[in-house]
């Protein structure tokens, strides 16, 4: 199928596909329910290809600024307005003491999002805690990472009782670049080491993306549903996915909304082993 002048190829399972194929189960049905995400969301899809065409041509840092202007020009748009009002009105997530967790063990830095109670939603709060922390590992070039999440996952993205809380998009993309994950991960990433469980939603994919390994337990599955609220990915997910499985599958996670299993993550390369997989680091 052909979205603005890019191509998906979405192959039959089975099929020996290539980087730049998508293989699924019926590729007939799996097209059909992508037409109804694009006709539901037309805004936010047509920027999320426009996005994903230029992100591997851009060097990080600048590839990250185009999906923050993006994320942010959305939050202002017709589709994101429309969910805001299907999900209602939300209290503000309340304070916590230690949102995120750190231990240290000679030059090992050990990491933990620690929100269990909202399943380590990568909301203001643990985005802080989490920046300061890696800020860390940045003034400490001995200092190696390693980032995981109390409670049934590691993380399941944004914390939606917060979306649509930022009092413009100006603040909104201001906040995302300088106040942000993506770069810090994306600056240490050789040094940092993830280790995922259960379902990784959103932010809680785009951002372990970023690391020079990421390890996931068996169970884990992985899903970008930004498209369903008028939106891309923003926690970088449009810059570290395509660099680790390619543009046209990242397309097809966003587009489709699909659930990925382990195995097909690790085909891909999105993870680079199961916890206990006895592999160099």
């Amino acid at each position: 199928m052909e979205l603005d002048g890019f191509e998906l190829r979405l192959v039959p399972t089975g099929t020996d596909a290539g980087s730049d194929e998508v293989a699924v189960a019926d590729p007939s049905a799996e097209a059909a329910r992508i037409e109804a995400a694009l006709e539901a969301n037309p805004h936010a899809a047509a920027l999320l290809v426009s996005v994903l065409r230029r992100t591997l041509d851009l060097d990080a840092r600048t590839a990250l600024e185009l999906e923050s202007l993006t994320y942010s020009t959305l939050l202002g748009g017709p589709e994101f307005a429309a969910w805001l009002f299907r999900r209602g009105p939300r209290p503000v997530p309340p304070l916590v003491a230690d949102p995120v967790r750190l231990t240290r063990d000679g030059d090992v830095l050990h990491v933990t999002l620690n929100r269990p109670e909202r399943r380590n939603a990568y909301g203001a709060q643990v985005r802080d805690a989490l920046v300061d922390a890696l800020a860390v590992a940045l003034a400490d070039p001995d200092v190696r990472v390693v980032l995981d999440g109390a409670g049934p996952c590691f993380c399941a993205g944004g914390d939606r009782d917060e979306f649509g809380t930022t009092p413009d998009p100006v603040t909104a993309h201001l906040i995302r670049t300088q106040a942000g994950a993506a770069w810090p991960l994306h600056q240490l990433a050789e040094r940092v080491e993830v280790r995922l469980h259960g379902p990784c939603i959103g932010a809680g994919i785009e951002l372990p993306a970023f690391a020079g390994r990421v390890v996931a337990a068996p169970g884990t599955t992985f899903r970008l549903p930004e498209l369903g609220m008028g939106l891309i990915p923003g926690a970088g997910g449009t810059v570290s996915l395509p660099r680790r499985i390619g543009v046209a599958r990242t397309a097809y996670l966003v587009l489709s909304g699909a659930t990925l299993d382990l195995d097909t993550a690790l085909a891909w390369g999105l993870v680079d082993a199961r916890t206990g997989d006895d592999i160099s680091s």
